[in-house]
C-alpha cells in the first residue's frame, strides 16, 4: 500500500498498458460531458429552472450510491474467458449507445429523467470495473503517472466534447449525443478486443457470495478503516465542486455573460487545454513528492482561484484566475484515485472501486442540486449574472472544506 519515495522512468509494456487503459476513459468522458453539459443548454429553455437542471444531473449522484459499489465489488469475484472487469465494460456499451441517441430527442423532463438515470446507470456498470483495472495493471510506485494518463484521456474527451458539443449543437440538437454514441460503442469495443489480446487479469478474489454479502464487505471495510472515510469525505466535496461547475458552466457564460453557446464552447475548450496541461504535471509531481502533499498545494490554489468569479463579473479580472482553477481542476481530476490506491489492499480493487464512486456520486448529487438553488436565490444580489455567479462560490466552498479530511491521509505519502 506504499507510495514510492522516487520517482523511475515508464517500462515499455508499462507506456503500453497505460495507453490502452486510457481509451475507455476519453469515450466515457465525452460521453458524461454531452449529457452534464449539453442537456442542460437543451432543455433550458424556460421549462426547466435551474434548480431542477441541478435535481435532473444529480441523478449521476443518486445513480452512483449503490451501482458502483455492486459493480465493483461482483467484478473481484467474477470467473469468465474474459476476466471479471472486461464482461462488465463490453455489456455496457450497447445500453450507452442507444441512451445517448434517445437523449439526443428527447424534449419531456419526465422522460429525460428517465433516460439520464438509465444511461448513468449502464455508464457505472461499465466504469467500476474498468477503473479496477488500473490497480490490477499498474504497479503502485507509478500509480500517479498511470492516473495522469487517465486524467489525461478524460481531458481530452472533455475538450473534445465541450468545444465539438458546441458546434454540433449549433447544428442540430442531436448531434453531439448521436457522435458520443458512435465514440462509445467504438471506443469500448476496441478496448475489449486489444484487452483481451493483451491477457485480461483474473479474479483475485473468486467465490460465490450475494450481492448483500458484498455490501456487507464494503461497509466492514468502511466501518474498520478511518483513512477511507477520511478520503471519501474529501472525495465527495471534489466532486461537488466539479459536479457543480460541470453542470452550470455553460449557462453561466452564456446567461450570466451573454456570450454565445459557440464561443463558450471555445472558451471552456481553452481552459481545458490548460487542464490538459497540468495532468502529465501533476502526475509526475506526486510521485516524485507525494499524491495528498501535491493534492493540498493545488486544492489551495484551486479554491482561492474558484472564489474570484465569484466575487467579480468583471471578464478581465476572471482572466487571472483562470490559470489556478485549470491547474487545480486538472490536479482534482487527476490524482483522487491515486491516492486511493495508496490505501488498497489487492483482493479489494474492485470493492473499493466502488466506494470511490459511491463518494463521488455524493458529490455529484450535492453539487449541481446546491448550484442550482443558489442560483435561484442569488439572482438579485448577482443581478450582473442572473445569479450564475453564485456557482463559483459553491465550487471554492467545497474545495476548501475538503482540505479538513485530507489531513488525515498524510501517511499515504
Amino acid at each position: 500500500m506504499s507510495t514510492a519515495a522516487g520517482e523511475r522512468s515508464l517500462r515499455r509494456g508499462e507506456r503500453r498498458t497505460l495507453a490502452v487503459l486510457g481509451i475507455p476513459s476519453l469515450a466515457l468522458a465525452l460521453a458524461t460531458t454531452v449529457v452534464t453539459t449539453y442537456l442542460p443548454v437543451r432543455l433550458h429553455t424556460g421549462r426547466a429552472s435551474t434548480t431542477t437542471i441541478g435535481l435532473l444531473i444529480g441523478t449521476e449522484g443518486l445513480v452512483a450510491l449503490f451501482v458502483p459499489l455492486i459493480a465493483g465489488a461482483w467484478s473481484d469475484r467474477l470467473q469468465r474467458p474474459l476476466g471479471g472487469r472486461l464482461p462488465f465494460v463490453l455489456g455496457a456499451a450497447p445500453a450507452l449507445a442507444v441512451l445517448l441517441v434517445l437523449l439526443g430527442f428527447v424534449e419531456a423532463l419526465g422522460v429525460a429523467a428517465i433516460l439520464v438515470a438509465l444511461f448513468f446507470a449502464a455508464y457505472y456498470v461499465a466504469y467500476e470495473p474498468y477503473r479496477a483495472l488500473y490497480p490490477d495493471l499498474v504497479d503502485d510506485e507509478i500509480a500517479g503517472r498511470g492516473q495522469s494518463t487517465q486524467a489525461l484521456a478524460r481531458g481530452l474527451g472533455t475538450f473534445l466534447a465541450l468545444v465539438g458539443g458546441g458546434v454540433l449543437l449549433a447544428l442540430a440538437k442531436p448531434a453531439p449525443f448521436i457522435a458520443a454514441a458512435v465514440i462509445v460503442a467504438g471506443a469500448l469495443g476496441a478496448f475489449g478486443y486489444v484487452t483481451a489480446r493483451i491477457g485480461a487479469p483474473r479474479s483475485k478474489d473468486p467465490g460465490s457470495r450475494s450481492v448483500r454479502e458484498d455490501l456487507a464487505r464494503v461497509r466492514k471495510i468502511v466501518r474498520d478503516r478511518a483513512d477511507i472515510r477520511h478520503f471519501l469525505a474529501a472525495n465527495a466535496l471534489w466532486e461537488a465542486s466539479l459536479g457543480a461547475l460541470k453542470t452550470f458552466v455553460v449557462l453561466y457564460l452564456t446567461v450570466g455573460q451573454g456570450v454565445s453557446v459557440a464561443t463558450a464552447s471555445l472558451i471552456i475548450g481553452g481552459v481545458a487545454l490548460l487542464l490538459l496541461a497540468a495532468t502529465p504535471i501533476s502526475g509526475k509531481l506526486a510521485d516524485r513528492h507525494g499524491r495528498v502533499r501535491v493534492m493540498r498545494w493545488a486544492l489551495v490554489a484551486y479554491g482561492i482561484g474558484l472564489l474570484i468569479p465569484f466575487f467579480v463579473a468583471d471578464q478581465a479580472i476572471i482572466a487571472v484566475a483562470v490559470p489556478f482553477i485549470a491547474f487545480g481542476g486538472g490536479v482534482v481530476m487527476t490524482l483522487p484515485f491515486a491516492v486511493l490506491i495508496g490505501l488498497m489492499d489487492d483482493e479489494q480493487h474492485g470493492a473499493l472501486s466502488g466506494l470511490y464512486s459511491f463518494s463521488r456520486g455524493i458529490g455529484t448529487a450535492a453539487g449541481p442540486i446546491a448550484a442550482g438553488a443558489a442560483i435561484s436565490v442569488s439572482s438579485g444580489v448577482f443581478g450582473a449574472t442572473q445569479g450564475y455567479q453564485a456557482v463559483w462560490g459553491v465550487c471554492a466552498a467545497a474545495i476548501l472544506l475538503s482540505l479538513w479530511p485530507l489531513r488525515a491521509l498524510r501517511g499515504v505519502d
